[in-house]
């Protein structure tokens, strides 16, 4: 039976209203379907799934839910759990101040206080289970007026989620929604006070957090069971958005973490940097994909470049070595990640409607571009499962095209309303977080 529950601001004009369901169980041996924003393998690909590849208001739609706040985080799940964040404003207007400087860089005022929120829904009915306000503050940057101040997606083991606010914290709760620890780094200051956005990735007991803004950056790696810092190391990096990865390199965890300066590769246990290589843009945004021992890095900003590097015996710096196995300078990502589907390499051109496919191991396009003009500005990455790909725009409406030798579209699927967070694929349905709705994609036949 369902109860409700609320979740109190501190007015009494503002507060959370939700369905609360009895708690949730799973069980260890379940294995996270979605666990943080690229997926399980953080090369957005959803492996044994078979989602629908047509939706609508009348067609797939197994349920929407209407979230609080502003967030642009991908959900991730585990079993019936699916957690996201979001930043609630609260109170009475302030009088509004530019983040960053005054009527620059199409940014958002501050204008407001806020709550950091992290919820948990049920994913069969869609019902909000519970939302744990985590803190409250006035932030100094509301980020650019396509960012949010929940902009990191999360990520989860099989009990514990951690959400990262940047600014305004890291912290760990159960499934439960009670609080086991929280870590506060300071305050980030952006480039251009666009926002924050880099999301944390977790690899056996090992958080790990990336730190680069404009002033002091750093790369961080926490005991994910009691949030004290294991090893923190230095960068020589402006600020970037790139999400580290653990790749695994015979036998040998590495953490990889896209730069302006360098790409670098941490020893997982040490921090001890392996590997480092330049060669990329200013405003990084684009996280890396890895297979086969190949990293695959890109980069638009005031210049292109794409390149796959063979990290084999990789050590010191690599930069223009033999390691270097392509590069490319045209139709090169900026916001948008890559995708990694089998030996298939897609990326989108900049955040504009048009993909490219190449062969990953020798660069060699495969068709090569291909224009989705169905789309318009694509922020969220694309993703894949059961041989498609699904590329969504701003606007909501989602383009699905074969993986296959001569790609071809096959839906066209439109929401009504914006969408800025990239698609999380578990089980057999598709989560897209919209600007003011959780939505669930499933074929209707399987509810």
């Amino acid at each position: 039976m369902l109860r409700y529950a609320m979740i109190r601001a501190v007015t009494v004009t503002t507060a959370i209203s939700m369905l609360v369901s009895e708690p949730l169980r799973v069980t260890a041996d379940e294995t996270p379907s979605w666990s943080e924003w690229r997926g399980p393998n953080a090369n957005g690909v959803a492996l044994n799934a078979k989602p629908p590849i047509e939706w609508g208001a009348e067609k797939n739609m197994r349920w929407r839910t209407a979230i609080p706040g502003r967030g642009h985080g991908t959900p991730v799940a585990f079993g019936d759990r699916i957690f996201l964040t979001t930043a609630v404003p609260i109170g009475a207007k302030l009088p509004p101040k530019m983040s960053g400087r005054p009527g620059e860089h199409d940014n958002l005022a501050v204008d407001s206080k806020y709550q950091f929120v992290v919820l948990c829904v049920d994913r069969k009915e869609g019902v909000i289970v519970w939302g744990k306000v985590v803190h409250e503050e006035i932030p100094i940057e509301a980020g650019h007026n396509t960012a949010s101040l929940a902009s990191a997606s999360p990520v989860l083991d099989d009990q514990h989620i951690y959400a990262h606010f940047g600014s305004h914290g890291l912290y760990c709760l159960d499934f439960d929604g009670n609080l086991e620890w929280q870590k506060n780094f300071g305050q980030m200051h952006s480039k251009h006070g666009h926002g924050e956005g880099a999301s944390p990735t977790l690899s056996g007991s090992t958080l790990i957090l990336n730190w680069d803004h404009e002033e002091k950056s750093f790369l961080a790696a926490l005991d994910k069971s009691t949030g004290n810092e294991l090893w923190r190391r230095d960068r020589d990096e402006d600020t970037s958005w790139s999400s580290p990865i653990v790749i695994d390199q015979n036998g040998k965890k590495q953490v990889v973490v896209c730069g302006t300066n360098r790409v670098r590769g941490y020893d997982l246990h040490s921090g001890e940097t392996l590997w480092q290589c330049g060669g990329m843009s200013s405003n990084i945004v684009a996280t890396p994909v890895f297979a086969n021992g190949v990293l695959y890095v890109g980069s638009s900003y005031e210049k292109k470049v794409l390149m796959a590097i063979d990290l084999n015996g990789a050590t010191g710096d690599i930069t223009g070595s033999k390691h270097i196995l392509w590069s490319r300078t045209r139709g090169t990502p900026y916001v948008p990640s890559m995708l990694l589907y089998d030996e298939s390499l897609y990326f989108l051109t900049h955040y504009q409607n048009v993909l490219t496919r190449v062969h990953g191991p020798t660069g060699k396009d495969s068709p090569g571009p291909i224009r989705l003009g169905s789309l318009g500005s694509i922020y969220a990455s694309p993703v894949g499962a059961n041989g498609f790909v699904y590329i969504t725009d701003l606007f909501g409406t989602t383009e699905v095209i074969t993986h296959s030798e001569i790609p071809r579209t096959v839906a066209v699927n439109r929401l009504d309303e914006n969408v800025n967070a990239s698609l999380a694929i578990v089980g057999n349905e598709i989560l897209i977080r919209g600007e003011k709705h959780l939505f669930c994609i499933s074929n209707k036949s399987e509810n």
